[in-house]
């Protein structure tokens, strides 16, 4: 595979470059969809058209955000602008009240933070509440709950194992971004832990919190 940090720049390249040449069409087909508006008002075809292309729009905003390795830091409005995305339309709730109002995240972790939170969307298939709070010494405790809310199996070993992470992140799409969020955080040194109960496999059931450690960023 290579060096595994050389690896993943890589990957983060690939990623800005695509999001960078969707940029375009996305916006010239909101432009077009406006136009069409203002023709027909009442078109409920148009409606839907530019409400899909405006959620694609702002999922490009939150990738690009996550994984462009100029990002800037995030306070807590720009981090409810950035993740808007992620509760527009769908039956999941962010909370981020349990951090201070004066947070602000550099960069390093501002991305990890995103990630992290892509991470917890895409496993709340039935929906449910995500909530970000204070860990204590400047680390940040991430839970999910809801009927289905579940970690994907394998989540514990690929936060700790980056050989393991890369086999994930080559050969199943479905826990990609799991894989690249863990290979993300030991890129920059950051400790992402599941804070699982005693005696708990890595197959475990349920979403145990997750405690991010920020301070080696």
């Amino acid at each position: 595979m290579g060096d595994k940090s050389d690896s993943l720049r890589l990957a983060e390249l690939i990623c800005a470059r695509l999001c960078h040449d969707l940029a375009g069409p996305i916006g010239a087909l909101l432009g077009i969809l406006e136009i069409v508006r203002e023709q027909q008002p009442d078109s409920e075809e148009a409606t839907l058209a530019e409400e899909m292309a405006f959620a694609a729009a702002e999922r490009l905003k939150l990738l690009r955000a996550a994984w462009s390795q100029d990002g800037d830091g995030l306070d807590m409005p720009r981090l409810r602008a950035a993740t808007a995305h992620l509760t527009t339309g769908r039956k999941i709730r962010l909370d981020i009240e349990g951090l201070e109002p004066d947070t602000v995240f550099p960069p390093g972790a501002a991305r990890m933070i995103l990630n992290l939170l892509l991470l917890a969307a895409q496993s709340m298939p039935g929906g449910g509440d995500i909530a970000l709070s204070a860990g204590g010494r400047g680390n940040v405790l991430l839970t999910i709950s809801g009927p289905r809310a579940a970690w994907p199996v394998g989540l514990a070993t690929w936060l700790v194992d980056d050989t393991a992470a890369w086999e994930t992140a080559v050969s199943d799409m479905r826990n990609l971004q799991a894989a690249l969020t863990a290979l993300l955080a030991r890129d920059h040194g950051f400790r992402v832990s599941m804070l699982m109960p005693a005696g708990a496999g890595d197959d475990m059931e349920g979403a145990p919190p997750l405690l991010v450690q920020l301070g080696a960023g």
